[in-house]
């Protein structure tokens, strides 16, 4: 759905850039107690967000790369603004699909610069926003278990996709460049992106179901899902008819042992890696559903060429190698990596500055592990 320069007009392109940066800024403040423990969950769980959510936009990157098809001549990718608020908390989230925009559009010519504002608000806002509240929704409603967890991912991330769609609608309402009823614009972005929520459904929930398999701890949508132990007395240790005991002094129990995230962390490396470097290759090569539309309705008439047209990374291939599936996965591999350093370093700073600010360490006292 990466919108490219022309679909919308200046002025609309503007308001939507500065309702994308406030955003962004809002996020940045959010993000820095998400990353410090003040979310849900506390330091426990936060202090492991910040290496994994660099990774986790660079995953989104590589997955956004494997196209779906979801129509004849149609195809569908991850949006990832469900997936990343769940892994990783919705203002992280906001600021993980925000950095994947910004690679893809100055490295890969994907998604105009000067719509960078109406893309940012519709797949990084709109998406995180909606697939979030309604998450938390179901999640209260629903029994304590992983498996709600799970099912909340798939409702939200389904409805997350239609929703994105409306709001392109009411921008291009606004702002089209295109003579085109509305009405049928409308209808046909409801109907062709309700097929790819499907898919993105089915990709969040499988993601957040395996990071909850083997560390639930991970998911700051799950944190506080498992209660604490108990620790009761039978009442047959003593016998009726005489005094308990006066409890002994108990030394405070020790600290939950830290466990690494570096396996984690290298496999969901190791899966980004492939999907790009690899998958890809097979991805669909139908038009996705904006384009589909696009061509369909008319709404590209005024399209204008990508000013990063001319990148050596334009359209996901390395400049000069004529192999494709050499060019297309060098590229995804090459997207990955800059993805993941942008992110990481982004996610650090935000860590440390919280950190720095506060004059507080983490929990136990210790400064937070590193990957």
């Amino acid at each position: 759905m990466h919108v490219p320069d022309g679909f919308i007009n200046a002025p609309v392109s503007v308001a939507a850039g500065a309702v994308a940066a406030a955003a962004v800024a809002v996020s940045l403040r959010g993000a820095r107690r998400e990353l410090a423990g003040a979310g849900a969950g506390g330091a426990a769980g936060a202090e492991r967000t910040a290496p994994l959510a660099g990774l986790v936009a660079a995953f989104i990157f590589a997955v956004q790369m494997l196209n779906f098809p979801v129509a004849a001549g149609t195809s569908g990718h991850l949006l990832g603004g469900a997936l990343a608020a769940i892994l990783v908390g919705p203002y992280t989230g906001v600021l993980c699909v925000s950095v994947v925009l910004l690679m893809q559009g100055v490295l890969f010519a994907d998604g105009g610069l000067t719509a960078l504002g109406v893309n940012i608000t519709d797949m990084a806002i709109v998406t995180t926003v909606v697939a979030y509240g309604l998450f938390r929704g179901l999640v209260k409603v629903l029994p304590r278990r992983r498996r709600s967890i799970t099912v909340a991912s798939f409702v939200a991330a389904l409805v997350s996709v239609p929703a994105a769609a409306v709001a392109f609608t009411a921008m291009y309402a606004l702002g089209g460049t295109a003579d085109v009823p509305i009405g049928k614009v409308f209808t046909a972005m409801v109907g062709v992106h309700v097929l790819i929520g499907i898919g993105e459904a089915a990709i969040t929930a499988l993601t957040v179901g395996a990071v909850i398999a083997v560390r639930p701890d991970l998911v700051y949508g799950a944190r506080g899902l498992a209660k604490p132990l108990e620790l009761r007395t039978s009442p047959l240790a003593a016998p009726a008819d005489e005094p308990a005991p006066a409890a002994a002094p108990t030394a405070p129990a020790p600290a939950a042992p830290r466990r690494s995230t570096r396996r984690v962390w290298l496999a969901g490396l190791a899966a980004a890696l492939v999907c790009a470097g690899g998958i890809s290759y097979y991805a669909s090569a139908s038009p996705d559903g904006l384009e589909k539309v696009a061509h369909d309705q008319g709404i590209d008439a005024k399209t204008r060429d990508h000013a990063a047209k001319d990148s050596p990374l334009a359209d996901y291939s390395v400049k000069d190698i004529t192999d494709a599936r050499l060019s297309g996965g060098l590229a995804g591999v090459i997207g990955v990596g800059a993805t993941l350093a942008v992110g990481t370093g982004v996610f650090v700073v935000l860590r440390r500055r919280r950190n720095d600010g506060s004059g507080q360490p983490d929990a136990g006292g210790r400064p937070s592990e590193s990957v």
